[in-house]
């Protein structure tokens, strides 16, 4: 990371802001805008066909710590398709940020390929992992590994975390078939960020600490973590989809921009919000005011074949220092949260 990155993360820091420099700038919503897109209007897939029969996926018996986790971390242990067939019964077309939102999908599903067996340890809620505390802000992929390092943890890859999202039931949403925005913060009215001049960044990337944390304030339309008892999946994991956008390592097929890194769950706007889609459309370096992540480790005593491995394909992440780019909880002034009115179909208030 560049040096002025480091200076900036730790001025903010003392304001309760962790923040990074070096991070392209981008509009409200442009996180989502090059999400991985089903393969077709009924499909979502998140590695190439195999070219082996589809066959129907098998549910996974229900899964407990049984020690192999620390208590703040859930055991997700299933079998994992990473290329599912799926059939969209109501799909949105959204055009401002190109994007295909399925709204219902059809109470089936087959795997194009082999399932394996995963078994991880996931943070409950996103970092700093605490119920009702407030999601981490403006850290690059970098700085978010090396916070998770820095106790003990690591990024969940991509697939484990879209297994721990779609629980054991293996639905697309951690509540099920269909998509529902009162049972997790999504669908939100963005709120226009600030800039002092048409081609300037954005208030919140502020080298002045007080005015980049009253917009980052301003802004903010997330929810207490775990507040929403309806958005959680089969093993009990929190806010997934919506509230804040998560960073994770991509263990499959690079992407020119995202390298190893990705996006997973959207955040509180009008996005797709489901657990298969993972956004490539930014730099490890980007930092937004609505990105955050959390941390998965290893199970312990858990079979070899059970750890999920990286694709042949994958660009291994770099190693970085375990250091805690988040010390101080984020407490934000006045801050809106959600809006009252939602997104609906095409758009429309409700």
């Amino acid at each position: 990371m560049h040096p002025r990155g480091r200076l900036r993360t730790r001025a903010l820091a003392a304001l309760l802001l962790a923040s990074a420099s070096c991070g392209k700038r981008a509009e409200p919503g442009a996180v989502q805008e090059a999400g991985s897109a089903p393969a077709s209007a009924g499909t979502t897939a998140d590695a190439a066909p195999s070219a082996s029969a589809p066959t129907e996926i098998a549910a996974a018996p229900d899964a407990g710590a049984g020690g192999h986790c620390p208590d703040d971390m859930v055991f997700v242990e299933t079998s994992f398709c990473p290329d599912v067939e799926r059939r969209c019964l109501d799909m949105e077309h959204e055009e401002k940020n190109h994007l295909e939102i399925c709204h219902a999908f059809a109470h089936e599903q087959r795997c194009r390929g082999e399932e394996r067996k995963l078994a991880v340890c996931i943070d409950r809620y996103e970092y700093p992992n605490k119920k009702g505390g407030h999601p981490v802000w403006m850290l690059d992929w970098s700085q978010s590994q090396a916070t998770c390092e820095s106790k003990g943890k690591r990024l969940c890859l991509a697939s484990e975390w879209t297994a721990a999202c779609e629980g054991p039931e293996h639905t697309p949403f951690p509540y099920g078939w269909e998509r529902d925005h009162d049972k997790c913060n999504m669908d939100s009215f963005y709120i226009d960020p600030r800039k002092p001049a048409p081609r300037a960044q954005f208030f919140f990337y502020s080298k002045d600490p007080e005015i980049a944390f009253k917009e980052l304030s301003r802004l903010d339309q997330s929810v207490p973590s775990g507040s929403m008892e309806t958005c959680q999946s089969g093993f009990g994991v929190y806010d997934m989809p919506g509230n804040v956008d998560e960073w994770v390592q991509n263990d499959g097929p690079p992407h020119e921009k995202s390298k190893w890194a990705g996006l997973k769950g959207g955040a509180w706007g009008h996005v797709r919000s489901q657990c298969r889609p993972e956004t490539f459309s930014h730099e490890p370096e980007f930092t937004y005011y609505f990105v955050g992540f959390r941390c998965c480790r290893d199970a312990e005593g858990v079979p070899a074949d059970e750890k999920w491995p990286l694709s042949s394909e994958a660009v291994p992440a770099p190693q970085v220092e375990p250091h805690d780019f988040a010390p101080e909880p984020v407490v934000p002034i006045d801050p809106p949260g959600p809006s009252k009115t939602k997104y609906a179909r095409t758009g429309h208030r409700e």
